[in-house]
């Protein structure tokens, strides 16, 4: 299926789904202001961000795989329709977006195992230019290590600017580490293809730069400390990428997908936030899970966000989020693709930032569109356009307060409560006076329905307006 026809079908889906009355789902308008920042941790609930106004904001997003760089069969690959994507993330209602970037110049798709795909793409363009008659190992120019492609960095540039005028922060990927770490051997594809097409691999470069492990021709430690020089290229090339971007509000950065030693990820921190201090705006830095390092070590690590992984324990019930650094939860760290309605709920009220990673038309991986993620994409959307209605800023979660243990509350004013499968919900309200507002928020369509109001001091029975999943609003009234 073709990105635009995609696009058509997720739209009428979005449709047939609306609501008749008042919803989450209609509660959206096409941005009409750019996205404000830079961000900061907020500085009373670090679960989330704070925009530039001060706002706490919920950090939601479908995000894939040639979002920056393009892959395909063809070499050159064919170009990605950034601006088509743009939309499709407009009619979610997601503000949020990871703009991957891919060591390798191949991507050998039988490495996903059974993900759909048993071919290699191409992937094109990378930060070092190609240049000369001498050809590296995928039979094009050699890299210069030293020169930069101007076209990935118009490119860089360029989109997360065109996200900003969506209201669409944007985390820029420095390294990509899951082709190295996961992808490059036992499995179905060739062992070493990753490392045969990294710019690092001395038989790839006009600089003599060679990252690769002595003895073993197929691998490559690229993403780690003690080799000078290829350490001094990464620094310049993070310096480069915080130059292009520096100006614009809407940027995160992350280390690494998935990948690099701890020691080296907390080197690309200190480097790249030593560079940005010299610089008008300083932007949060994240380390995503899956790679060398679990939650204690990110925890522990100089960034600001983290991202946990599935050996972590977030995967189908992800515990509640301490607030110690924000937490961006990603499917592709859980799941690889996967998640579900009922994950994005719970991730959303455990204090998390859910984020997912989207097959989207394809072309990538995945067989074709296949309409079981639309509910994890319009969940994570609700839970955005709900998180604007609540003082988020205040709440946190009290998995005590709800006898289905999914509870995000400011104690004695609102509270927000995942009901799942029409079941009955006891809340505890005693920290509650005087009379609460009642909605019901419909999980899989968005629409919201009021109830009787109920008063406080105590615990109080709720049940569901229908069999399915549920949230559960609940506000102290103004008098």
């Amino acid at each position: 299926m073709k990105r635009r026809e995609f696009l058509a079908v997720t739209g009428q889906i979005a449709m047939l789904t609306g609501a008749s009355r008042y919803s989450v789902a209609e509660d959206r308008q096409p941005a009409t202001e750019p996205a404000s920042g830079p961000l900061r941790v907020h500085p009373k609930n670090p679960r989330y961000f704070a925009d530039g106004n001060g706002r706490a904001i919920l950090l939601t997003g479908s995000h894939m795989w040639n979002n920056l760089v393009d892959m395909g069969r063809s070499d050159p690959p064919a170009a990605f329709d950034f601006a088509a994507y743009l939309d499709f993330l407009d009619r979610y209602g997601h503000n949020f977006i990871r703009l991957w970037t891919w060591d390798s110049v191949t991507w050998d798709t039988r490495a996903n195992r059974g993900l759909g795909k048993d071919f290699v793409h191409r992937v094109a363009p990378l930060p070092w230019a190609r240049v000369g008659a001498e050809k590296a190992l995928d039979g094009n120019p050699k890299f210069d290590l030293t020169k930069f492609d101007p076209l990935y960095f118009e490119r860089l540039h360029a989109r997360v600017s065109e996200a900003g005028r969506r209201e669409i922060y944007v985390s820029v990927m420095l390294f990509e580490g899951w082709g190295l770490m996961h992808g490059n051997r036992g499995r179905a594809a060739p062992a070493g293809w990753a490392w045969r097409g990294h710019p690092f691999n001395a038989d790839n470069n006009v600089n003599g730069i060679d990252a690769g492990v002595k003895g073993d021709p197929n691998s490559g430690r690229p993403h780690s400390l003690g080799n000078r020089d290829a350490n001094a290229i990464q620094a310049a090339y993070i310096r480069k990428v915080v130059d292009t971007v520096n100006e614009l509000d809407n940027v995160l950065y992350e280390v690494i997908n998935e990948g690099g030693e701890k020691e080296w990820d907390w080197w690309v921190v200190e480097t790249l936030r030593e560079h940005e201090r010299g610089k008008p705006k300083q932007h949060p830095i994240g380390i995503t899970g899956h790679g060398a390092e679990d939650v204690k070590s990110m925890l522990a690590s100089p960034a600001d966000w983290i991202s946990p992984g599935s050996r972590d324990g977030y995967k189908d019930d992800p515990p509640a989020w301490d607030g110690k650094k924000v937490s961006l939860l990603d499917t592709d760290h859980v799941w690889g693709i996967g998640g579900n309605q009922a994950w994005a709920w719970k991730s959303f009220l455990r204090g998390h930032n859910p984020l997912f990673m989207d097959p989207y038309d394809g072309e990538v991986l995945g067989k074709r569109f296949d309409a079981q993620w639309e509910p994890v994409r319009r969940s994570i959307g609700f839970a955005r356009r709900l998180s604007l209605r609540v003082d988020l800023a205040a709440m946190i979660p009290h998995d005590e307060l709800a006898s289905t243990k999914y509870c995000l509350a400011d104690p004695g004013a609102e509270y927000l409560v995942y009901v799942p499968r029409g079941n009955k919900v006891t809340v505890d309200l005693t920290k509650a006076k005087g009379q609460l507002t009642v909605s019901w928020i419909d999980c899989t369509s968005g629409e919201t329905r009021g109830g009787d109001a109920v008063s406080g001091n105590g615990k109080r029975e709720f049940a569901s307006p229908t069999a399915g999943d549920y949230v559960l609003h609940l506000r102290t009234e103004k008098t």
